[in-house]
């Protein structure tokens, strides 16, 4: 007879442990979705602070007061990427922000962290077109000669993501022409001039690639 209700007792103590965990299983993983996406959205913030500072940094006139801004939006930046280390667009931030700073091999590998699976699935085509360009440029800044072939293979790709960027046009005409390719710098940099029909950066291209070349 214990013996018995003994059974009884640990079937109905197993039972209620198994109700107990079904109904606090949903609860567990709600709030650990809530607490990921208070994770994002202050990374979120982060990122728009930081941007904004990054433009109050390229606005202004003053070096110092630019560099204050600067290391400001690195600051949040940093913040973003403490709570999402792979989030592309706080790596883009940062890039940018280490360029403006002139830390242009920094600002280059931060760019490479932000183009590489599988952050780079969560940018948008235009954004991974400027993302590109915006590599392909301090490449070439850093060592024209021996970082053109990658320029150019980033280049030929952010023309197709965001085909209306004249300044990817123009550096891919530019980099055609360092490789000695002078009919594809020519239709580059027409491309850019159809899109920005004043780029001095441009017309100065095709004046070097010779007579009757400026359209």
């Amino acid at each position: 007879m214990a013996t018995e209700m003994l059974i009884q007792l640990g079937i109905l103590v197993f039972t209620l442990g198994i109700f107990y965990s079904i109904y606090n299983l949903p609860k567990r993983a709600f709030t650990r979705i809530r607490f990921k996406d208070r994770s994002d959205n202050q990374a979120h913030q982060h990122f728009i602070q930081g941007a904004q500072l990054l433009s109050r940094a390229r606005s202004t006139r003053s070096k110092s007061t630019s560099l204050k801004f600067a290391k400001a939006a690195g600051g949040e930046a940093d913040k973003a990427l403490a709570l999402d280390p792979r989030d592309p667009a706080a790596l883009i931030l940062k890039a940018l922000v280490l360029d403006l700073m002139g830390h242009k091999t920094a600002a280059l590998k931060s760019l490479d962290s932000a183009l590489s699976p599988p952050g780079v699935k969560e940018l948008s085509e235009r954004e991974r077109g400027d993302a590109l360009f915006k590599r392909a440029e301090l490449q070439v800044a850093l060592n024209r000669r021996r970082r053109v072939a990658s320029a150019v293979a980033d280049l030929e790709q952010a023309v197709k993501l965001s085909p209306d960027n004249a300044n990817a046009y123009c550096l891919l005409g530019r980099c055609y022409e360092i490789e000695g390719l002078k009919e594809e710098a020519r239709r580059s940099l027409q491309h850019a001039l159809k899109i920005e029909p004043d780029l001095a950066s441009a017309r100065e291209g095709m004046a070097r690639l010779g007579p009757n070349c400026i359209v």
